[in-house]
């Protein structure tokens, strides 16, 4: 696109978006005009589908636009705009070789696009000259401004008729200032301030030379570095990092491998549930144990980070990096299992339905941390891989209609597992066809839950919960029948479909 003509397309922009935005909920208006928007960038030739990342997150965008419509939730539109956000910032830097730079250049964006179009705009409106000379020139009627409100003042007062004349003026000044006040439509000045600020970031394409250096000069594999740095002490560095690296090494494999004994024993094969929640279990036992994956893949980075890895005497070292590598798989492995075991008595939720991600990518990121050791790769490589695999999980995972799979599954699996009424009654309108259930099945649930788990904690009971799922039905079905055909969406329509279509 031709910048000259980029701040007439930010305030065409602004408009559309407050067209189809203003007071409606976000729907089928947000794809309309993030299709609108991808089909100008092809025409615009702003887009190329031979650039890998712009290629990557084109489509992240395109398809998260579309999964905005058929799941419909807030985890969608968090994941969506991300996409979008990264998309953004492949079109201001398409030769861009890794998506953290795309997401650094996007950042800066965020600020240099809208003074971009100010500065523009000004630029275009002052036909070339600079607002500042232009500001500076016009202090000349600021002094004779100030001197006829000072004349004003004294012939008033000099002169009653003059007074009264000027303090009609004056009366009618203000009735036009509070009619002009009380006839803007503040919602739609703000609607369209942001559209606006929107636009900008859409459309100005801006820089950021340091960033697009750092990505240009990365390299994907390590290069030995022969350079002599000052030192206190007369030792052989290098060697010496070795024995330090062989000597943790071997003590945390140790460490490790007890731990891991310990768990496959128990976790794997011998765990028994004795009626408790589970919580210590799985809620502080995972996030203890995530940690010290993390701090873990950190420390075998740090001793791989340079020089240490053309150390002709380093076998040893890779060695135990390698089995701490892979008994940190295992450990991933037991956390996957202590979630599975609290899925299975306890039944679906967010958090354990995240552990499943995470656990996916950390050993994804397990893997290429052995793969960077190997052959030599550098950081820039492992965050561009894991950066990839984590946009990829995330965008494919934002499809999934979660409250409703969470649901399903908590209710068709309530002979086994434990029914958390209080939370299941907070899920999202479009799982109601799911929540619905009759009182006499609720009833008969209620009873074998009682049986098998210890309920001593304050909830909703079954009729509580009935009363609310029928009272949210009625609010889903007139709420549904009042939206605008803008805020449509795929999820809902089905929902109501299934609760009250005929």
């Amino acid at each position: 696109m031709n910048l000259k003509s980029a701040p007439s397309v930010v305030c065409i922009s602004a408009v559309l978006i407050t067209l189809l935005f203003y007071k409606q909920g976000i729907g089928l208006n947000l794809f309309l005009f993030e299709t609108l928007f991808f089909l100008a960038l092809l025409l615009t030739k702003q887009f190329s589908l031979k650039n890998r990342e712009q290629l990557i997150t084109g489509l992240g965008f395109v398809l998260t636009s579309l999964f905005t419509v058929i799941s419909y939730s807030i985890y969608g539109y968090v994941i969506h705009f991300l996409a979008l956000f990264l998309f953004v910032g492949s079109l201001n830097f398409a030769k861009a070789r890794s998506l953290v730079s795309v997401a650094g250049i996007a950042g800066s964006s965020l600020f240099t696009a809208p003074i971009a179009f100010v500065r523009d705009a000004f630029h275009r409106w002052l036909k070339g000259k600079k607002a500042g000379k232009v500001v500076w020139k016009s202090r000349i009627f600021i002094a004779p401004i100030f001197i006829i409100i000072l004349f004003i003042g004294i012939y008033s007062f000099a002169n009653a008729k003059f007074g009264s004349i000027m303090g009609n003026v004056g009366t009618w000044i203000q009735k036009g200032v509070n009619f002009l006040f009380t006839s803007i439509n503040f919602g739609l000045v703000f609607t369209f301030i942001f559209s606006l600020f929107l636009g900008a970031f859409l459309w100005m394409r801006t820089k950021n030379k340091s960033l697009e250096l750092k990505d240009r000069n990365a390299s994907e594999t390590l290069v030995r570095t022969r350079q002599r740095l000052k030192r206190y002490f007369k030792l052989n560095a290098l060697s010496n990092e070795y024995r330090a690296g062989v000597f943790l090494l071997v003590v945390l494999n140790l460490l490790l491998l007890l731990l891991n004994g310990l768990d496959i024993y128990w976790v794997w094969f011998n765990f028994e549930w004795n009626g408790s929640t589970l919580k210590e279990f799985v809620h502080e036992g995972t996030y203890f144990l995530i940690l010290s994956i993390l701090i873990s893949i950190a420390v075998v980075l740090y001793f791989f980070r340079g020089n240490l890895n053309f150390y002709k005497k380093n076998k040893l070292l890779l060695y135990l990096s390698y089995a701490w590598l892979i008994q940190n798989a295992i450990l991933t492995i037991s956390v996957g299992i202590r979630n599975y075991q609290y899925i299975e008595y306890f039944a679906l939720a967010y958090k354990r339905i995240g552990v499943i991600l995470f656990l996916l990518l950390t050993l994804f990121g397990l893997y290429t941390v052995f793969f960077k050791i190997k052959y030599k790769k550098s950081a820039f490589y492992l965050f561009k891989t894991n950066a990839l695999a984590l946009y990829a999980v995330l965008v494919v995972s934002s499809l999934a209609n979660w409250d409703r799979i969470i649901a399903d599954y908590n209710f068709s699996n309530a002979n086994e597992s434990y029914v958390h009424l209080d939370f299941l009654k907070g899920l999202s309108d479009k799982s109601l066809p799911s929540l619905d259930i009759s009182v006499e099945a609720l009833r008969e649930m209620d009873t074998f839950q009682k049986s098998k788990f210890l309920n001593d904690r304050n909830e909703v009971s079954y009729v509580g919960y009935y009363r609310t799922i029928q009272r949210r039905k009625t609010a889903f079905k007139n709420k549904w029948e009042a939206k605008n055909w803008l805020s449509w969406n795929l999820a809902e329509y089905r929902a109501y479909e299934e609760l009250f279509g005929h």
